[in-house]
């Protein structure tokens, strides 16, 4: 099978590298690029573990092609933290007990991100609609809608 090379930006820093033709930007982020943070879920589209931002908007991973990310920015939670400084959306999953086996926390901590990004203010449906594609099998959601509100709240210098 013929590769084929792609540069993007991934969390900030470049990446180059040679894919496979068909090959899904999760299997190259995970593989290739060595991002362990985006999950393969379903591998479907269904459950969101593997969302990432592609040039700030919400994409699943799984069903995107490698070559499609080609020139583009690509976030995963990988590039989240600061440092030793977690996002505040980290922090409020942390601190709320958003997360019991982790596996969608990925996903949900970057739609939540785009969310943020669109809408500093959401209300808690605004934060329900964006979570949607997102599955959590543990927690239910409401520690999830409740820790993006909190972040959303210190983002904005307010208290949840």
């Amino acid at each position: 099978m013929a590769k084929r090379p792609i540069q993007f930006k991934l969390n900030d820093a470049d990446a180059a590298l040679f894919v496979d033709e068909g090959a899904n930007l999760l299997d190259v982020l995970r593989r290739g690029a060595g991002d362990l943070t985006p999950k393969h879920g379903c591998g479907q589209g269904t459950c969101g573990a593997c969302t990432v931002l592609i040039d700030g908007e919400v994409r699943l991973s799984c069903l995107t092609l490698a070559e499609a990310a080609d020139g583009k920015a690509i976030e995963t939670t990988g590039g989240l933290a600061n440092g030793p400084e977690l996002h505040p959306l980290q922090t409020a999953f942390m601190e709320g007990f958003a997360a019991q086996c982790g596996f969608c926390t990925a996903g949900m901590l970057m739609s939540a991100k785009a969310l943020l990004a669109a809408n500093p203010n959401p209300t808690r449906e605004d934060v329900a609609e964006a979570i949607s594609g997102n599955l959590c099998r543990c927690t239910g959601y409401e520690p999830i809608i409740d820790a993006i509100l909190t972040a959303a709240a210190r983002l904005q210098g307010r208290t949840a």
